[in-house]
């Protein structure tokens, strides 16, 4: 029953939300390819641009709590439908942008537009995945993360070449294409996503009667629980947790907004650099398969995480010592493994301390402040590349960064273990 069970889910929810987060992955990182045409077309500092990328997740961290306890409480079908559509004008909008505060403002709405979407998935998971698999499902879902870079990257090189096309430039083209594929997702995500298990045509009374008890059993172990789920946004597990995450999109982001500005720095043309962009997240994604299952089989998840990160500070001092384009290469996806691949296990952790509305609560919590660092990393890289004119200080700082998150490993080790939690980490998923 349980394998018959989570394979159907497997086959039915989690392609569609795969296909989803790559499409959003695309639509807020576009800029770093669109960037090679646009900032010298709006007069963008190196500083002026890190900022106006930024501050997508100045948006939405403001609204990721709040849209999150609305698709908790109105459904993941609509206000998943919802967000696209938004999202997916707004990416089209900023083919209109004509300086600085146009930029901003274009940035600033596309994140609040998004805020929810990322937790609200993971959230909608944790409705359907018992507890021992939910680290391999999130790592599969979160392969959409590097895949749309694998994917996104070589595309919009190419659309950036397009320059002068019906009068549209290169960039406005990207910007243009990549929004209209979140509108139409938008009414497929209606059509075809339940909102609970209750209501899956494609379960059988017996096999949601399972699923129903197995959630029902976890979520009665769950260590964080409140009556408003409010409070939990003050839990210190789940601000841990914050601070411990804003690590991951800190130099992921910083990393992946310039990187298409570091390969330029090798003389290659766009359609090549969308291709050179693209290698090391296809790396991100072999990673994303197998950490997560080592993961589990080990029962150390702590200690995965800080294997990972500490890979990733390796590689991405090793980018500094080279001045080869190939050994760059070689060594960013040394970087891109360990960043991508200690992430499903580490958003495995959240699911374990919360439940229901809590859940809703406090995975946007630790979403949204932890996307945070999504602002700090390309600012901090645009800022240091201006103050030093290299990318290499900015790569060593993005390893400070990985350092941390190693070092947050080990103290979460001992500050989130607890009945409830450790013990499923260690013996549960031993046995799965």
């Amino acid at each position: 029953m349980e394998q018959t069970v989570t394979h159907k889910v497997a086959l039915r929810i989690i392609p569609l939300l795969v296909v989803c987060y790559l499409v959003s992955f695309i639509d807020k990182t576009n800029i770093g390819i669109a960037q090679l045409g646009m900032q010298g077309a709006l007069g963008l500092s190196d500083a002026a641009f890190g900022f106006g990328a930024g501050i997508f997740f100045v948006g939405y961290f403001l609204f990721e709590v709040p849209s999150n306890m609305a698709l908790a409480r109105f459904g993941a079908r609509l206000w998943i439908a919802r967000i696209m559509i938004t999202w997916g004008i707004i990416v089209i909008a900023t083919a209109m942008v004509q300086g600085v505060v146009s930029f901003n403002i274009a940035r600033f709405l596309l994140g609040a537009a998004e805020a929810g979407f990322y937790p609200g998935a993971l959230y909608y998971l944790s409705t359907w995945v018992p507890e021992k698999h939910r680290a391999k499902y999130i790592g599969l879902f979160l392969l959409a993360n590097p895949v749309s870079t694998v994917v996104g990257a070589p595309a919009m090189g190419a659309l950036l070449e397009m320059h002068g096309l019906w009068g549209i430039e290169g960039w406005q083209w990207v910007f243009i294409v990549t929004g209209l594929p979140a509108v139409l997702l938008a009414v497929l995500v209606i059509w075809k996503l339940p909102d609970r298990p209750e209501r899956a045509a494609w379960l059988n009374a017996d096999e949601k009667r399972w699923l129903l008890d197995t959630l029902a059993e976890e979520r009665a172990k769950a260590p964080v629980r409140h009556s408003n789920p409010w409070k939990s946004l003050l839990d210190p597990k789940v601000l841990f947790l914050a601070v411990w995450f804003a690590a991951f999109p800190t130099a992921a982001y910083g990393l992946r907004l310039w990187l298409p500005t570091l390969i330029e720095s090798f003389g290659v043309s766009a359609l090549v650099n969308g291709l050179l962009n693209a290698i090391p997240f296809a790396f991100g994604a072999l990673a994303l398969v197998i950490v997560p299952r080592l993961a589990v089989r080990s029962g150390h998840s702590y200690r995965w995480i800080a294997i990972t990160t500490s890979t990733a500070a390796v590689g991405l001092v090793l980018t500094v010592v080279t001045g080869n384009l190939a050994l760059e290469l070689v060594f960013l996806c040394v970087a891109a493994i360990g960043m991508f691949g200690g992430q499903p296990v580490f958003w495995s952790l959240p699911s374990k301390l919360l439940v229901g509305a809590n859940a809703a609560a406090g995975l946007a919590l630790v979403n949204s402040v932890g996307n945070l660092g999504g602002f700090v990393g390309p600012y901090a890289v645009g800022a240091i590349r201006q103050a030093t004119g290299s990318l290499s200080a900015s790569m060593l700082f993005l390893a400070l960064v990985m350092v941390a998150a190693a070092v947050l490993a080990g103290v979460g080790s001992r500050v989130l273990k607890q009945r409830g939690t450790e013990h499923l980490d260690s013996t549960e998923h031993v046995k799965a």
